[in-house]
C-alpha cells in the first residue's frame, strides 16, 4: 500500500501523518521534540504507522460477524494491552541502562547497594505498570519519558528512605539514562507484541476469548500488509534540519494553512498557537495562503508560557484549562513574558489572589496577544479555524471565541480535536499532491 507521510516537527513536539492514495488519514503519531531532530522524525513516523495498523485492523474487523457491534471496545482493549507491553519493554531497557550507569567507578563503594536499590525501584515500577494502562486509566502524558519520569522520582523517594544513597543520586541516574532509551528506534511493527497483546486482551474477556482464533487472521493480514513510505513532506521549526533534501520540505504557513483547509473547508482564517509561536493565516477558498503574520522570535503566549505556569503551580498542563474555566473574577495579567511570569505569579498568590482567577486571566492575556497578531494578518473572517496545541485547552477556546465574536461578530469558530497535527496534515497532503501531478 502506498503511503504518503507529513512531518511536522515542532519546538515541543513532532508530529507524522500517513494518507493511502485517496487521502484518507490511516495513522497520527506525536512524540516529544529533541536535538536529534532526525530521531524526533522517526519516532513520530514510527508511532504515525503504529496508529495506521491499528485503523486498518478496525476497518477489517468491522467486516467480521463474530465481533459485530463489540469492535470498538476490542480495539480499545487490544491497543490497552499493546501500550503496556510496550511501556514494560521500555521500562526494562530503561532498567538495563539505569545498571550500567550505576557501574560507573565513581560510584565506589555506594556501586553495590546503589544496584541494589535500582532492582527494588524497577521492581515497584514493573508492577504498578497495569494500573497506568487499564480500564478508566488517567495519564497525565502518552510520552515514556513523562510517565517514567513521574513514576521513577515518585518511587524513588521511598526507596532511598533506609538507605545511605540519596535521592538525587538515583535522579542523576536516571537523567543520564532515559535519553538512550528514548531515542531508540525500533522499526515500523513487532509482530510478537501485537499477538501477546491479542493472547492478553481475548484471555482475560469470557467476550472476546472465545474468538481468538477467528482475530488470530484478520490481525496476521494487518501485520502482513506493506506500507510504502512513497513520499515525504516535512516542515515548521526544524525543517532545515530534516533528514531528507529541499524538494521535501515545505514553509509551516502554506502546511498549516491546507491542513487547516483539509480539516474544514470553509477555512478562510487560521490562528495556530504552538510551543513557541503564534501564527495567523489567511487562506483562500483552496487553502492557499494569501497573507499570514507570526510572532516575533520571544515565546510570550505561546504553549511554553502555560508549561511555564503550569510547573510553578505544581500542576499538569491539562489541569490549566479546567482550572481557569472556574474562575470567577477578571484579573489583568501585565505580561506574558515566560521569565517574569513566575514573578507575577507569586506576587499575585501573595496579594490573596485566588489561583483560578490568576490562570484565567493568563489565558486571557495570551488570547489578546493572538488577536494582535490576528489583526495585522487581517483580522478574522468566517470562518475562523483554531489549531495548536494551544487549541487543546477549554479556558483559551472559550476566551478566543468570546473576544472574536466580540471584535468580529457572529462567525463559526471550529475546533478540531486533532488540531495538533494541522501541519503535519497539509505536509502529508503536499506529499500526496506531489505524485498526484
Amino acid at each position: 500500500m502506498k503511503t504518503f507521510i507529513g512531518i511536522d516537527l515542532g519546538s515541543t513536539t513532532t508530529k507524522a501523518i500517513v494518507l493511502d492514495s485517496d487521502k484518507t488519514v490511516l495513522g497520527r503519531g506525536i512524540t516529544n521534540s529533541r536535538s536529534n531532530y532526525g530521531i524526533a522524525t522517526e519516532v513520530a513516523k514510527q508511532e504515525a504507522f503504529l496508529d495506521a495498523r491499528f485503523f486498518l485492523l478496525r476497518r477489517l474487523l468491522h467486516d467480521l460477524p463474530a465481533l459485530s457491534g463489540q469492535v470498538d471496545q476490542f480495539l480499545t482493549n487490544l491497543e490497552q494491552d499493546f501500550r503496556l507491553q510496550q511501556y514494560l519493554d521500555q521500562l526494562g531497557d530503561l532498567e538495563g541502562a539505569c545498571v550500567e550507569s550505576a557501574e560507573d567507578k565513581r560510584l565506589g563503594e555506594d556501586g553495590p547497594e546503589t544496584r541494589e536499590l535500582l532492582t527494588e525501584l524497577f521492581r515497584q515500577l514493573q508492577e504498578g505498570a497495569a494500573k497506568l494502562y487499564g480500564p478508566g486509566s488517567s495519564r497525565k502524558s502518552d510520552f515514556f519519558r513523562d510517565i517514567a519520569g513521574s513514576r521513577y522520582s515518585d518511587t524513588a523517594r521511598s526507596v532511598v528512605e533506609r538507605s545511605n544513597i540519596s535521592f538525587e543520586a538515583l535522579l542523576n541516574i536516571y537523567d543520564r539514562s532515559i535519553i538512550e532509551v528514548e531515542n531508540r528506534i525500533t522499526g515500523d511493527v513487532d509482530e510478537s507484541m501485537f499477538m501477546n497483546a491479542m493472547d492478553r486482551t481475548c484471555k482475560r474477556s469470557n467476550k472476546f476469548g472465545k474468538l481468538l482464533d477467528k482475530l488470530r487472521e484478520p490481525l496476521k493480514t494487518i501485520l502482513d500488509t506493506e506500507l510504502e513510505e512513497t513520499y515525504v513532506i516535512g516542515t515548521v521549526y526544524g525543517r532545515a534540519t530534516l533528514p531528507f533534501s529541499k524538494e521535501h520540505i515545505r514553509s509551516e504557513i502554506l502546511c498549516h494553512g491546507l491542513g487547516a483547509h483539509i480539516m474544514h473547508p470553509e477555512t478562510a482564517t487560521v490562528l495556530d498557537i504552538g510551543g513557541q509561536d503564534t501564527k495567523a493565516i489567511q487562506v483562500d477558498p483552496n487553502g492557499i495562503v494569501e497573507s499570514f503574520q507570526m510572532n516575533d522570535r520571544c515565546a510570550a503566549g505561546c504553549g511554553r508560557y502555560l508549561g511555564y505556569i503550569a510547573d510553578e503551580m505544581n500542576l499538569g498542563l491539562h489541569e490549566l484549562g479546567p482550572m481557569a474555566m472556574k474562575s470567577k473574577r477578571k484579573v489583568r495579567i501585565n505580561s506574558t513574558c515566560t521569565v517574569f511570569a513566575g514573578a507575577e505569579l507569586r506576587d499575585r498568590l501573595s496579594m490573596g489572589e485566588k489561583r483560578e482567577d490568576i490562570v484565567s486571566g493568563l489565558h486571557r492575556a495570551i488570547i489578546l496577544r493572538a488577536m494582535s497578531i490576528l489583526s495585522r494578518s487581517g483580522g478574522i473572517r468566517d470562518q475562523f479555524t483554531f489549531t495548536g496545541g494551544v487549541a487543546k485547552n477549554e479556558a483559551a477556546v472559550a476566551v478566543l471565541k468570546e473576544l472574536a465574536e466580540e471584535n468580529y461578530g457572529d462567525l463559526t469558530m471550529n475546533v478540531n480535536p486533532d488540531s495538533i497535527y494541522t501541519g503535519a496534515l497539509g505536509a502529508a497532503t503536499f506529499a500526496q499532491r506531489t505524485l498526484a501531478h
